[in-house]
């Protein structure tokens, strides 16, 4: 993906298509925003599958998870990668812009905060927007935890955990003092797990 630049401009093709996005210092902001989402969701899927988002849909969730608390951008991108139960996360590059255009559609305001880093609130035009888009808004949060139901259908780490919790805890005790009948204890206890496990 490459723009063949023309002095200040970028020739008459590029200049109409950047007052698609409203034109001016803004409209190039908008224009950069869609250009990175489009290149970072191409760079994740391979360039053979399907993108995350398309066009405004990760605006859409940005905007409903700002409406349920106002966060940073680092919060966002935090939020999305724990409904999808690890599987995805935003970049900061696709993040940040849209939170920018999110700004200058003034459907979400800057709240004031500690530190540098900025926390967006939604304003009653972004509750408004959202309202609007109800059913698209769901669908989208319903694709994002579904991606974490389907990794986690085949995730055996809380196996892994028990058996490791289950090893720890045999070790211990046989480095310890340990007569005939703790012994036989504790092997009656594992031989009871196992039986129970093969009937499942």
């Amino acid at each position: 993906m490459h723009f063949h630049m023309h002095g200040r401009g970028c020739g008459p093709r590029g200049r109409d298509f950047a007052r698609g996005f409203g034109g001016g210092r803004g409209g190039w902001e908008r224009f950069a925003g869609e250009v990175a989402a489009r290149w970072d969701e191409a760079q994740r899927s391979g360039g053979g599958r399907r993108r995350m988002f398309d066009g405004g849909e990760l605006r859409l969730v940005l905007l409903r998870l700002i409406a349920d608390a106002p966060r940073h951008g680092y919060e966002l991108i935090k939020a999305i990668e724990e409904l999808t139960g690890g599987a995805y996360a935003p970049s900061p590059g696709v993040v940040y812009p849209s939170l920018t255009m999110l700004g200058e559609m003034e459907l979400i305001a800057e709240q004031a905060s500690e530190g540098a880093r900025k926390r967006f609130a939604v304003t009653p035009s972004g509750e408004a927007h959202l309202a609007e888009r109800a059913e698209e808004v769901a669908a989208l949060i319903a694709r994002l935890t579904g991606l974490g139901q389907e990794r986690h259908r085949g995730d055996h780490a809380p196996v892994r955990r028990a058996i490791a919790n289950l090893r720890h805890a045999v070790q211990n005790r046989l480095h310890g003092e340990m007569d005939a009948e703790t012994a036989h204890a504790i092997a009656a206890v594992i031989d009871e797990a196992v039986q129970k496990i093969e009937r499942l």
